[in-house]
């Protein structure tokens, strides 16, 4: 970007747990996503971007921060975060303004945006969760219809075996996903401010549970195999014990309208993945949508895209549901960065990301210098072609809360081959060596052959933990 160029405006796409293996450009023929494969043809892919923590307040604290969880203070769900990045992009004149989920707490926290829209989770209907009636809540009950939730499907008779898979049965306009798309696209047509540059936060539901894409997009995926699960009695057997715990937990618990059940089939396995995988595609159709506002608005060229996603979730891999694990399937996301004259076409970039090296990047991408207390690393070499080999090391942790209950703190360290999942307040822990067991059945933590590796990524992780509160002492004086 030159000097005289226009300020980018800049539409961040987040939908929530979905995982890496989710777009047919990159190499995943079983789901269906044009738009998506659209951004990646004409811009750049990040084939190994992975979240600051398995869920979802903590790793979106991350990226808004530009700083781990346990530096930013929020490492579960629920814990308080007022401050982001985006207060910088408005100071510098930007119109920012937040549609759908972001998952902050306090739900309507401004953290710089002029103005929020919150839809929040699809299932709200625990009694452990705080009252709130969101966008999409208010919208559903003035066309007079009750939200679908495990409230409602619990009514079902096979309630219990659907592994949280249902058909969206209202109109397919109050679709959360739907919603929150269509809502950005009216923002997109009628914000009236033709000047200043904006940012836009689309945070999509889904594919998030409840499973639950309109019979349109199902339609095609009815009898498409989609890949197996990977679970076997060795690997269960293996696990650490915090993990065990994790899926009684689940089997317990009807998490977000899910019966999890240790001893799923394999068709209702499949079952499940046709429907997380149509709601992709239901995604994927409104950011095409998405696309065609920005166009019609006639400021498409001048527009940086970015799409992510805040974790995965198992699909039932090592007999998990959802995320609160380090597994590929919980931890690693799509990323895709999409600008003309801004981003190269065509780029697959496969080194190592962080998720909140898309705070920096933005920040960059907007004529702003990034405070130099983040952790966070800038994308924009890479974006730009230059040369970029990636981080060496990223990490993931995730602290005690109410589902992931067995441990205080569960840390991941992984570089170009090894994956080290640590417990604090457990001996066993997991090592993997991606190359070789790139599904992570073969648990090589108690293995004589790869102590060496272990002590190794285990000191990493120390000398990170040192380096990191180090580089952040100061980093709150910003805030004050």
């Amino acid at each position: 970007m030159t000097a005289a160029a226009p300020r980018p405006n800049i539409v961040l796409i987040m939908t929530d747990q979905q995982r890496f293996d989710s777009i047919a450009a990159l190499g995943h023929a079983h789901v269906d996503t044009p738009n998506l494969d659209r951004l990646a043809r004409e811009g750049a892919g990040f084939t190994q971007a992975y979240v600051a923590s398995p869920s979802c307040a903590p790793s979106r604290a991350s990226l808004f921060t530009g700083l781990y969880p346990h530096t930013s203070g929020v490492l579960r769900n629920d814990d308080r975060w007022a401050h982001s990045w985006v207060e910088d992009l408005a100071e510098a004149g930007y119109r920012c303004t937040s549609i759908g989920k972001m998952h902050t707490y306090p739900y309507e926290a401004p953290v710089g945006f002029a103005e929020r829209h919150v839809v929040e989770n699809k299932d709200r209907a625990h009694p452990s969760l705080p009252y709130f009636l969101d966008q999409w809540d208010k919208a559903l009950w003035v066309r007079g219809e009750e939200k679908p939730s495990r409230v409602t499907y619990r009514r079902r008779a096979d309630y219990g075996e659907r592994l949280g898979a249902f058909e969206w049965e209202l109109p397919e306009d109050l679709h959360a996903d739907n919603f929150v798309g269509n809502l950005a696209r009216h923002w997109l047509d009628t914000y009236p401010d033709h000047d200043a540059p904006f940012f836009l936060q689309v945070g999509f539901p889904g594919p998030h549970p409840p499973y639950d894409p309109p019979p349109r997009h199902l339609d095609p995926y009815r009898e498409r195999e989609m890949p197996a699960a990977h679970r076997t009695p060795e690997d269960l057997d293996a696990q650490p014990a915090p993990l065990k715990a994790l899926r009684r937990q689940h089997v317990d618990n009807d998490h977000d309208a899910i019966v999890h059940l240790e001893d799923s089939t394999e068709e209702q396995l499949q079952r499940q993945r046709r429907h997380y995988y149509a709601n992709v595609s239901l995604i994927d159709e409104q950011v095409g949508g998405l696309l065609q506002a920005l166009e019609d608005r006639g400021v498409l060229e001048n527009t940086v895209v970015v799409f992510t996603s805040d974790h995965g979730d198992a699909l039932g891999d090592h007999g998990h549901s959802q995320k609160w694990t380090m597994y590929e399937p919980s931890v690693h996301v799509p990323l895709l960065v999409w600008g003309p004259g801004r981003v190269r076409p065509g780029l697959v970039l496969d080194g190592l990301t962080s998720l909140m090296d898309i705070g920096p990047t933005v920040l960059e991408l907007a004529g702003l210098r990034p405070p130099a207390w983040m952790e966070a690393e800038s994308l924009v070499p890479a974006l730009q072609g230059q040369p970029w080999e990636g981080r060496s090391h990223v990490f993931s942790e995730h602290a005690r809360d109410l589902i992931l209950t067995d441990t205080e703190l569960m840390t991941m360290v992984r570089d170009s081959r090894y994956k080290l999942v640590e417990f604090s307040d457990h001996a066993h822990g997991q090592l993997f060596d991606l190359e070789t067991d790139p599904s992570e059945e073969q648990n090589l933590f108690d293995d004589p052959g790869y102590r060496s590796v272990r002590d190794e990524l285990h000191e990493t992780v120390n000398r990170w933990r040192v380096s990191s509160a180090m580089h952040t002492a100061t980093w709150a004086k910003a805030f004050r």
